[in-house]
């Protein structure tokens, strides 16, 4: 066997669209829900949701390298141990959630503020995020649980928890918000509700699997130390993402609103784009661990080509839809004009996310975290950043915010590819040297 069949990556890839897609939807639906609230309130969301992200990222920081370290163990016929890994990892999501959650009672307030300053949308964000954020913890079980599962090839399971769990909110969400009278603050509660009950979901299914429950603190350790290079290119995208919301803030409160439409619509594509990379981390992950480099090499141009295709179709459908589709989200005019300057950026970068995002998915399952750590710190400060706040100095508006992102993007795309041309990353064993 030369490279995996694409029967093998499609079965993997398939139900992790599900899975991933689930959450973008229904932020979407949340999106949509709360912006017929008005511009005011659809901007409270997006700075509240931008901060909120931060437990979505220290979550898949536990995922990847849940993942980087399972299917290894998997490739190696040792499934217990690859199980194992993802105890300790949801014993770590667990405590991060909990302290996520406190924090966030006592810092809502001041974030807000700083990214939007005094007014109404500072209040609304803070008030959103005080009561989001008692879903942390099952934000990071859930993510938690995802990377042993991804690890094992287990991609079916997870479709029914975070489906079941998504489907529930998004339908409570527009209850909660006009029927209820709970306006922004029920789409929190729909949050909370969503994100615990997929937690408790996962929970569930390690308990299923017989294993050793406890925690190990040398795994724990281990795990930590793996995360570092993880958590140090988290901070690089949040650094950016909070960055891109508080200079669009600067901009008014319909560019701000307009921004979080066509970033969460972004995050949509971007996640339904990583079922690609759902399936390389595993594959990739199995073959080094079975000692097939070659099998592994080839296997990662395979998936690279497929994400580019899919990105030139996504495209190609989101230009088509820019008449219709930011009209699902706002009937205030000026967001949507604001909405139409990032378009153009936004399908610009399908293509590119599609290769980016399936050459993270390869180097995620290589373990070859400390590149990938680099490469994103200079793509942060070398590209992002610089272009993002001089889009405020200049005032060049929402254009200026979603340049930054596409550069971004583009400085990503040419240290991966020239990370898979290398071939430094196929290093075989069960654990990464």
């Amino acid at each position: 066997m030369t490279e995996a069949p694409l029967r093998k990556i499609l079965s993997l890839a398939l139900p992790a669209l599900v899975v991933l897609a689930a959450e973008p939807v229904y932020l979407l639906v949340d999106t949509a829900v709360v912006g017929h609230l008005g511009g005011t309130a659809l901007a409270s969301l997006a700075i509240g949701g931008g901060v909120l992200a931060v437990a979505a990222w220290i979550g898949n920081v536990l995922a990847f390298g849940t993942t980087a370290k399972s299917s290894r163990l998997y490739g190696a016929g040792r499934r217990a141990e690859a199980v194992a890994e993802g105890v300790q990892s949801s014993w770590l999501a667990l405590a991060a959630g909990v302290l996520l959650a406190v924090a966030a009672q006592f810092g809502a307030g001041p974030l807000a503020r700083a990214m939007a300053g005094t007014g109404e949308i500072a209040d609304g964000a803070e008030t959103w995020l005080r009561i989001a954020s008692l879903g942390a913890p099952g934000i990071l079980l859930a993510l938690a649980g995802n990377g042993w599962m991804r690890g094992v090839q287990d991609t079916r399971r997870p479709v029914w928890y975070v489906l079941g769990a998504n489907l529930l909110s998004a339908v409570l969400c527009p209850i909660l918000v006009y029927p209820a009278g709970m306006g922004l603050t029920g789409s929190a509660v729909a949050n909370v509700i969503a994100q615990t009950l997929s937690g408790g979901l996962f929970v569930w299914a390690l308990v299923a699997e017989k294993v050793p429950l406890a925690p190990h603190p040398g795994m724990l350790l281990r795990q930590l130390t793996l995360s570092r290079d993880l958590v140090i290119r988290g901070f690089a995208f949040q650094a950016s993402f909070l960055s891109a919301a508080a200079v669009a803030a600067r901009f008014g409160a319909a560019a701000l609103a307009a921004h979080q439409i066509a970033l969460q619509l972004w995050m949509f594509c971007a996640f339904v784009l990583d079922a690609l990379a759902v399936a390389a981390q595993s594959l990739i992950g199995a073959e080094l661990g079975a000692g097939r480099e070659e099998v592994a090499r080839r296997t990662a141009w395979r998936i690279t080509r497929l994400g580019g295709y899919c990105g030139v179709a996504f495209g190609v459908v989101i230009a088509a839809s820019a008449w219709w589709l930011p009209d699902l989200f706002t009937g205030d005019q000026a967001v949507h004009q604001q909405a139409m300057i990032a378009w153009p950026w936004f399908v610009a970068m399908q293509p590119i996310a599609g290769v980016v995002f399936a050459l993270d998915g390869v180097l995620v399952g290589a373990g070859d975290i400390r590149y990938m750590r680099n490469m994103t710190i200079v793509a942060a400060l070398g590209g992002f950043l610089p272009v993002v706040w001089l889009a405020y100095v200049l005032d060049l508006g929402l254009g200026g915010v979603w340049a930054g992102l596409t550069v971004f993007m583009v400085v990503r795309l040419v240290a991966l590819m020239a990370r898979l041309m290398s071939g430094r990353w196929a290093v075989a064993g069960a654990v990464r040297a």
